[in-house]
């Protein structure tokens, strides 16, 4: 509840700024304005559609994207021959900005769901790649000397040392990948989209109606931060044994 007293301050004050007039209704609508928006949307059935169209993206892309770069963390974090052989290509890769890459997928697939749905892999592959590579090589190697005291096999070092010591990294490696696939969803839809919420800001945009395009901001926002406390839920129970600084 204390997280929610910030912005409703904020609203507070958009809100009766927008009613004295201080600021333009045009470039700036009222919370109230951009609500009546939201409502309107949602009732004639525009928004819904849009809505569900954006979350299969965003869901596809993040499922392709998330379980190569997981696999392919684990693969070079196991083994220092496939570090060698793919992590320099895999750095190389990772630093080429999402909107470089647009015109050449449009060039290669077009238009259609296959260019936006590798657009959202390529921003969920590196976090979630990065994270899971760095998060097995962080762990502490007296821990495998106990493991070689206690005789355990490879696959128990693996299961009972390494990958728990490595989830802190993972599930945050997850959670910026779910950030990445948001926001590459926006640039995916930017990209000549017939339908969804970054076509719906678009269309928007061409029309002047502010309160729509504040309408889908919000809505990524929104969605953005719950799939975050999704992640986070499943971090606490999953990390309950850690002991970390609460602040």
């Amino acid at each position: 509840m204390r997280g929610l007293l910030f912005p409703a301050a904020i609203l507070a004050i958009w809100e009766l700024a927008g009613y004295l007039g201080v600021i333009s209704q045009t470039l700036l609508p009222r919370p109230t304005d951009i609500f009546v928006s939201f409502i309107d949307l949602l009732t004639t059935g525009n928004l819904l559609y849009h809505f569900q169209v954006s979350l299969l993206r965003a869901l596809g892309g993040f499922l392709i994207g998330g379980t190569l770069g997981l696999l392919a963390g684990l693969l070079v974090g196991f083994s220092s021959k496939t570090e060698q052989t793919l992590d320099p290509t895999m750095q190389m890769l990772r630093t080429i900005p999402t909107l470089a890459v647009i015109p050449l997928f449009i060039l290669w697939f077009g238009f259609g769901e296959v260019s936006k749905l590798l657009l959202i892999a390529k921003g969920a592959f590196f976090p979630l790649y990065v994270n899971t590579f760095l998060g097995i090589r962080s762990v502490d190697t007296k821990m495998f000397e106990v493991a070689k005291v206690l005789e355990f096999s490879r696959w128990k070092q693996i299961k009972n040392l390494v990958l728990p010591s490595a989830l802190p990294n993972i599930l945050l490696g997850l959670r910026l990948a779910l950030g990445a696939a948001w926001l590459a969803l926006v640039a995916a839809e930017l990209m000549g989209s017939s339908e969804g919420i970054g076509y719906l800001i678009t269309d928007a945009r061409q029309f002047s109606q502010t309160t729509v395009v504040f309408v889908g901001i919000i809505i990524f926002a929104v969605f953005g931060k719950a799939s975050d406390s999704f992640v986070r839920f499943f971090e606490r129970r999953l990390l309950k044994w850690r002991d970390s600084y609460k602040g």
